[in-house]
């Protein structure tokens, strides 16, 4: 199929572009940059709407702790101008171009809200729903409209920009967000406790998280993918790798990890260096990720493929352990434990029965998404949980209210939605 690009480069161009496909009757894919394209349902569509073009800083009220930026806005110019003012966004959003094969830091502010995607911090700070303050954008009908504010303390209407977070196009053409920033932390420091089976590991992790010392990060990395790991003191472990987090003043975190490092018994602390390289692995799934061929270098990723299907599953904390060993029982598969046990990232050789394994190990323990697969596994695989009959419904009331005539990323998430 001969696929024509549209690239409005203002809202009311992305607007006239709606309304022109309602007028055809002619779905849209709704993409950014299209770094995480291969994310959710394939969409089969003539037409994308790349709005790329709608990029810039509309205002960043660094003492307001808020920034508003067009959807097509770099990260990778969103987040060092967050740095120079020592700010960040507390969810951690993820990059995962390099586990699609792409460079980093190509990924787009409307894309990381859209996607919903929120990094370890996630157990302590919040999703990206929790710091969406506000949103522009043009419904399914080629409405212009906006949802929220431009405020932390934002209380007037439905949130409807919580809504637009993790709904993937689905619902709204995003032109504009609003999103909340904090302080960064001045000094991170991590825990590691070495050799640590996945039920232990999740039981230390349980007791640290429930300390009194505020900790952001609970990770636990099995043997085989700890030494893949790039930082040196934790390949260099030679087995299982148990990671906690702490941030903040530097004092502070100093009284912090020797309380904590007594209580758990752990091996050594990470220097700040180390931790923020560690953890930006776990946050990106690095560890399954296609690796940069040397001789490429510069020139895009290739070489080192990783082909494996990547699973992302939530479940209880209590839980994980068990799922864990359930899915390597039934499948050839090798996995990592985040968000103190209740996220566990799944690399799975290809075969047909791997979601119904996964699901079946879950039960009604947690949730399942397929994040990366070819398209043909991905067009015949439920990439998203399925969901219970009320939930369904419920969810189809919605598109229908915002796209009725299901022109925006029609398909994208669940089949006829």
């Amino acid at each position: 199929m001969t696929v024509t690009t549209v690239k409005p480069d203002s809202a009311a161009q992305a607007a006239d572009a709606v309304r022109w496909a309602l007028s055809e009757g002619t779905p849209l894919d709704v993409a950014g940059s299209g770094s995480k394209r291969g994310l959710g349902r394939p969409i089969q569509t003539a037409y994308t709407l790349d709005l790329s073009g709608l990029s810039g800083v509309v205002a960043y009220e660094a003492e307001e702790l808020v920034l508003t930026a067009r959807a097509g806005t770099p990260m990778a110019e969103i987040l060092p101008m967050l740095a120079e003012r020592r700010q960040q966004f507390a969810f951690e959003p993820q990059d995962l171009g390099p586990l699609f094969g792409r460079p980093e830091g190509q990924g787009t502010l409307g894309g990381v809200i859209s996607c919903g995607l929120a990094g370890p911090r996630r157990i302590s700070a919040g999703s990206a729903r929790d710091h969406t303050l506000g949103i522009e954008g043009v419904n399914g009908r080629g409405d212009l409209y906006k949802g929220g504010g431009k405020v932390v303390k934002n209380v007037t209407g439905y949130d409807v920009p919580k809504l637009m977070a993790g709904s993937f196009g689905t619902l709204t053409v995003l032109t504009e967000l609003t999103v909340k920033v904090l302080p960064a932390s001045e000094d991170v420091r991590t825990l590691l406790l070495a050799g640590r089976e996945d039920a232990g590991a999740v039981a230390a992790l349980t007791a640290a998280l429930q300390s009194p010392y505020d900790v952001s990060g609970a990770a636990h990395l099995p043997a085989a993918v700890a030494a893949r790991s790039h930082v040196r003191a934790v390949a260099a472990v030679g087995g299982a790798v148990t990671l906690v987090r702490v941030e903040g003043f530097g004092p502070s975190v100093i009284a912090r990890v020797a309380a904590l490092k007594e209580e758990l018994g752990a091996d050594a602390v990470l220097d700040r260096d180390e931790s923020l390289a560690v953890w930006k692995e776990v946050r990106d799934v690095a560890y399954f990720g296609p690796t940069p061929s040397p001789a490429s270098a510069g020139e895009g990723w290739g070489g080192g493929e990783d082909s494996r299907h990547i699973w992302k599953i939530s479940v209880q904390p209590s839980e994980g352990p068990r799922v864990a060993e359930s899915i390597r029982w039934a499948l050839d598969a090798e996995l990592y434990f985040d968000w103190g046990g209740g996220l566990i990232w799944a690399a799975v050789a290809p075969t047909p029965d791997a979601a119904s394994a996964i699901r079946g190990a879950l039960g009604t323990a947690g949730h399942a998404t397929l994040v990366r697969a070819p398209e043909d596994v991905r067009t015949t695989t439920e990439v998203f949980h399925p969901l219970p009959d009320p939930v369904k419904a419920l969810s189809r009331r919605v598109k229908e209210s915002f796209d009725p005539c299901g022109i925006l990323n029609p398909g994208r998430m669940y089949a006829g939605v």
